[in-house]
This record gives C-alpha cells, sequence and structure tokens, in this order.
C-alpha cells in the first residue's frame, strides 16, 4: 500500500467537498479580545474573533491573570508530573474546592481538559459498574461517545431531548440493571438546551444516575454561574456534573462534581486520569479566579445576554437565517458546505471578521453554518460591522433562506 498516496487522495476528497479544514493563525490582543492579529505569511493584519468559546472574554481579565503570573512567580510552570506521583498542588485543591462549591458537591475532580473528563468519567463508571447500560442522547459530544464506547457497556441512544423516547427506552431495559443517563445541558450546534427536569423525574422513576455536561453553560447561566441546572434548581438532582475551565472560565481544563464516593472512585480507577501530568498551578489558579469572580458578578453574563439579543435582531433586519434557541449561541445557517467555506474566508479576508464554518460531520449535510458567539466584550460597533458583512456576502452568493421544518 502507498500510505502518503492513500493520506492524499483522502485530503483531497475533503478540499473537493467543501470540508477541509484550515487553521487561521491568529494572535489574542491581551486586554483587547475579540481583538486580534492574523498571520498570513505576506503580512500581519488585524480581525476581530466571533466563534470563540471564551464566552466571557476571561482569558483576558485582570484578575485571572494576575493569578496566572502570582502562581508562576510562586511556584514556576509545570506541575512536575502526574496527580498520582508529584503533580497535586495547593492550586489544584483549592480550584477543586471552588468547584464543589460552585455546583453544590461534596467534592469535585480535575482533568486536563474537557474532552478528558467526558472520556474518563464515563469510561469508567460504565465499565466499572457490572452490567451498566448507558442511555445517551443521540446528540452527545464526540468526548461522551467515546468515552461510553470505551466502557464496552450496553449503550441505548436516545432521541435528541425526546423525554417520550429516553422513557420507553428506559422502560424497556431491565428494572434492576444498573442505568446511567448521559446528556448535555446547552448543544453547542444548535443552541437548543435539554429538559433537565424531566429527565431527572425518569431517571428517579427508573433507578437510574444522571450524568450532565455542563461544558456551554458554565460560568454563563445561574446566579453564581453553576450552569443550567444552579439557574433551574437542579444540581441537587443530578449525579455528576461535568464542566470545562476553556469556555466561559477562560483557562484550559475539565472537571467532574459529585459525592465524595464517587469523585474518588473514578481517582483510583480512571487511567484518564492516573497516567496524566496534572494541569499547570498555574492554569489551576487562574481558573480558580476565574471561577471566584463569577460567582459573584453578574455584569459579564447580563451585557452578553444584550449582546445575543442585539445580534439577533440586526440579523432578523437582514432576513438572515439562524436557529432560534433560548441560548448564547447563534448558529447562521448557510445550508452548502461550499458557500459556508467561501462566506468564512471572504469575512476575513475582505472585512477582517473571523467565523470558522462548520460543516460535516460537525454537523449534519445540508445544515451547514457559521457558529457565532457573541460576547460582553464585542461592541455594539462590533454588531454593526458583523450584521453589515453578513448582509453583503448573502447578497452575493444570494443563500435562500431555510425553512425552520428543514432545519
Amino acid at each position: 500500500m502507498d500510505y502518503q498516496e492513500y493520506f492524499h487522495n483522502r485530503l483531497e476528497g475533503l478540499h473537493a467537498e467543501g470540508n477541509y479544514r484550515v487553521f487561521a493563525e491568529l494572535e489574542r490582543d491581551c486586554g483587547a479580545f475579540p481583538a486580534a492579529r492574523q498571520y498570513t505569511g505576506r503580512c500581519e493584519r488585524d480581525v476581530t474573533i466571533w466563534c470563540s468559546n471564551d464566552y466571557l472574554g476571561m482569558g483576558q481579565h485582570p484578575e485571572v491573570l494576575a493569578a496566572m503570573h502570582e502562581a508562576i512567580d510562586r511556584c514556576g510552570a509545570g506541575a512536575g508530573g502526574t496527580r498520582n506521583i508529584s503533580g497535586t498542588t495547593h492550586d489544584h485543591v483549592l480550584l477543586e474546592r471552588e468547584l464543589a462549591d460552585l455546583h453544590g458537591k461534596e467534592a469535585a475532580l480535575l482533568f486536563t481538559s474537557g474532552y478528558v473528563s467526558n472520556w474518563a468519567t464515563l469510561g469508567t463508571l460504565a465499565s466499572q459498574i457490572p452490567g451498566c447500560i448507558v442511555f445517551s442522547d443521540a446528540l452527545n459530544h464526540a468526548s461522551m461517545i467515546e468515552g461510553i464506547r470505551h466502557s464496552r457497556a450496553e449503550k441505548v441512544i436516545w432521541k435528541h431531548n425526546d423525554l417520550a423516547d429516553l422513557e420507553a427506552k428506559l422502560a424497556a431495559a431491565p428494572a434492576n440493571t444498573p442505568k446511567l443517563i448521559a446528556f448535555e445541558s446547552v448543544y453547542s450546534m444548535d443552541g437548543d438546551i435539554a429538559p433537565i427536569d424531566g429527565i431527572c423525574d425518569l431517571a428517579d422513576r427508573y433507578g437510574a444516575m444522571t450524568y450532565l455536561d455542563e461544558v456551554h453553560a458554565v460560568g454563563l447561566y445561574g446566579p453564581r454561574g453553576g450552569g443550567v441546572a444552579e439557574r433551574e434548581g437542579l444540581m441537587h438532582r443530578l449525579t455528576v456534573i461535568e464542566g470545562t475551565l476553556g469556555k466561559a472560565f477562560g483557562v484550559v481544563g475539565g472537571y467532574i462534581a459529585a459525592s465524595a464516593a464517587l469523585c474518588d472512585f473514578v481517582r483510583s480507577f480512571a487511567s484518564g486520569f492516573i497516567f496524566t501530568t496534572a494541569l499547570p498551578p498555574a492554569v489551576a489558579a487562574a481558573a480558580a479566579a476565574s471561577v471566584r469572580h463569577l460567582k459573584t458578578s453578574e455584569v459579564e453574563r447580563t451585557l452578553q445576554r444584550q449582546r445575543v439579543a442585539q445580534l439577533r435582531e440586526r440579523l432578523d433586519a437582514l432576513d438572515i437565517p439562524h436557529l432560534p434557541n433560548p441560548s448564547h449561541i447563534i448558529p447562521v445557517i448557510v445550508g452548502d458546505p461550499v458557500k459556508c467555506k467561501f462566506v468564512s474566508d471572504t469575512l476575513l479576508d475582505e472585512f477582517g471578521i473571523y467565523i470558522q464554518p462548520i460543516n460535516y460531520p460537525t454537523v449534519p449535510k445540508g445544515t451547514e453554518r457559521l457558529r457565532i458567539t457573541p460576547s460582553p466584550v464585542h461592541t455594539p460597533e462590533d454588531i454593526d460591522r458583523l450584521a453589515a458583512a453578513l448582509g453583503t456576502l448573502w447578497q452575493r452568493c444570494q443563500i435562500a433562506r431555510i425553512p425552520v421544518a428543514a432545519q
């Protein structure tokens, strides 16, 4: 077999389909986000980022930067090893306490990313609990799917956010079999929100544990940023709440919050935790500062909601199709991979606006989109420029409104 030719041919196929991913080389402007510089190989130019998961701009917040600088000066760069050997620092312990408190749980456990926390925790729980059946929402993130697959436990997929389908599948399982319902609160591509209360009711009725991924909600929802479950007063009903430090908290890392026994169980059996070098203590210190700030500050969340509403109003006025949802994510539907990439490329090249195209397999074919995430650090002038640019490109490409039923 000619391996290099195989790689080349597969990549050419992605190009032909319009699904080849190109990384834009960017450098965020410290203290001025969403402003950034793009390096093109020929020159540098200023751009405005509109698709970041740093939803509240906390990656640039003075308290977060100060905490990171202080920790570097105090204890250096790295953690020194895995948590088991030499990598558990005082900053890790303090952050886990902050996260447990955020979610009203006995304990929390840090991981190197949100992907790893899902993969390691679901993989461990489902494999270690004898006979466990995992009931997985059809639109769960790849990290959850991989963790469940790695466990080799029986998996039952239920229709997205469909309580009737979930109940039918739970009722069909043996009554005494251990069960785990895995789902997300805010789904990142469509921006819709799970019926958490109804899922908890079914879990109680059928004796199931619940595993809620709140990565696109922590920091953003609830009076202290504990997520949708906090906003709805449901955190106490969930077995495991999983979150990330790399989105609204502006740093990097993942975690779970649960009972002390469950966290200790995962700590003791999860290979994705045991054999991985710990997060640098400066990262943990910065994350703790971000969590603490958002527990008491509503300024960022309030302003973000205003920016989301303002942009949606502008898109409606221009008849640009975007999926309605109750979250902070605005999916602008293009519906064609080639046009989606063209719009993305032209926004960057002509208007200095950076929004990556979202194509298959991340979303189904025919629903290609620009995923826009307004933040409190975007200005009304930024919104005006983005809306005007999209209006120009919609006319240029003659992109039609897609019926809601097709979305």
